[in-house]
């Protein structure tokens, strides 16, 4: 449940009184500031004085790897699905306040909702005992309309960005949920096939039971193949959709730079991204073509995906005088690579044009890190990883050991050195493959 430790207030109310206008938007800006899978609980503290809660949910396809930010009951958030939430979307216009009872969490509870222009949507799940809620004040739904707002567009502008950070989470998180929706589906299909079996043998002699309960088996299988499917769609991108959706966004970019673009698509249709490669793919295009545009005025480039192997290539050119800073292209665009375990090119020859070849690997290894590397790890350091693993700061990390900030960075240290890895993105991320993150 969230509580604000001092303050009390309600929907209706507004601010909080007694709170000062600019300290509150100060403690706005703090809640965008930090680590993008913690923003739920950021947020639900900053309103918990002004709109009392016992859980939130930020629902967003933005992130594919975990469209679900939450905070708040575990009994309630850990049991909100995909569908509830669509269901819910559904009902709201963008820009729209709105205060209800739906089925949220498995049950029906009175909510406050809101859908803002990016398509992003926050769920208020009202205190236990409120079977009802009022609706908020035309200036309290508006203020709350204007704060979701801000962060939605934080949101979005990190996804777009894709921090090394951000990246091995999600990352991480895409790869266990395949890893753990492959498992259980197997495990499953096997049972169900198993009861199957049993159900049509001919030595049973219960004909009607029998058909029954093989209709029932067959429909959870189908039922269970659904989530599987569905899950799937949620993290991943289809290759095709995903080039289209880079064309779309280059659109405007293109239209400012003046320049003709041909672009040349992915062949073999049906193939799937991880989300997180996809938002990274395109992010290095945008990156490049206005890298290549901006200040020269170049007027042609090419834009080509292409799928080789297990790794998907994309190459970004230009016809043009050849005057591109490589070096600092590539000290941007380096850090995400490094975390997506890809390589990057840049190439300049006067007189001819520029060229960026980008190529990320579509497959995360399955091998764990040596046992022999992490036992090198005492106990607190192996307590630290876990926490880097889920795309954590050293301030926060510090706050959940009960340490100093600095305690954390010496830690942080000894943990790259140990695993030999050049960043803590890349330690995350193999904390992760090993199955070692925070409670």
């Amino acid at each position: 449940m969230i509580d604000h430790p001092t303050a009390q207030g309600t929907a209706g109310n507004g601010v909080a009184a007694g709170t000062d206008d600019a300290a509150r938007w100060q403690q706005l800006r703090a809640v965008i500031d930090g680590p993008l899978p913690e923003i739920a609980l950021r947020f639900s503290r900053f309103l918990a004085a002004d709109w009392p809660h016992q859980a939130l949910i930020i629902f967003t396809r933005e992130c594919t790897g975990r469209p679900r930010k939450v905070a708040g009951d575990p009994a309630i958030v850990d049991r909100v699905t995909i569908d509830e939430l669509d269901a819910i979307k559904e009902e709201v216009s963008s820009g729209e306040v709105i205060t209800t009872s739906v089925v949220v969490g498995g049950e029906v509870r009175p909510i406050h909702t809101v859908r803002d222009a990016t398509d992003t949507l926050l769920v208020i799940i009202a205190k236990p005992g409120r079977s009802v809620l009022s609706a908020p004040t035309p200036a309290a739904g508006e203020l709350l309309r204007a704060w979701f707002a801000i962060v939605a567009t934080s949101i979005r502008q990190q996804v777009a960005q894709a921090s090394p950070d951000y990246l091995a989470e999600s990352r991480a998180a895409s790869s266990e949920r395949a890893r753990t929706i492959a498992q259980l589906t197997q495990s499953h299909e096997d049972a169900l096939t198993s009861i199957l079996g049993a159900l049509r043998a001919r030595d049973l002699d219960d004909r009607t039971a029998r058909a029954r309960a093989a209709e029932t088996a067959s429909s959870a299988l189908i039922a269970l193949r659904a989530v599987g499917d569905a899950d799937r769609r949620l993290a991943t991108e289809e290759l095709g959709v995903a080039f289209e959706r880079l064309q779309a966004e280059l659109t405007p970019v293109v239209e400012q730079l003046h320049a003709d673009v041909e672009y040349v698509g992915p062949a073999g249709g049906g193939r799937t991204l991880p989300g997180e490669i996809a938002h990274a793919a395109r992010a290095i295009v945008r990156a490049a073509v206005v890298a290549f545009g901006s200040p020269r005025g170049v007027s042609r480039m090419r834009v080509a995906w292409e799928c080789v192997t297990n790794d998907l290539v994309v190459d970004v050119r230009d016809q043009g005088p050849g005057e591109l800073d490589g070096e600092a292209l590539v000290r941007q665009l380096t850090g995400r690579l490094r975390t997506l375990g890809g390589e990057l090119d840049v190439e300049t020859i006067p007189g001819w044009g520029c060229r960026v070849s980008a190529r990320i690997p579509l497959e995360v290894s399955s091998e764990r890190p040596a046992e022999d590397v992490l036992s090198t790890l005492n106990p607190r350091e192996l307590e630290v990883l876990g926490h880097l693993a889920l795309g954590r700061r050293n301030k926060t990390i510090a706050t959940e050991l009960g340490v100093s900030e600095s305690t954390v960075k010496f830690h942080v240290t000894a943990i790259l050195q140990k695993l030999q890895v050049s960043n803590r993105g890349e330690a995350g991320l193999l904390a992760a493959r090993a199955g070692i993150t925070a409670e």
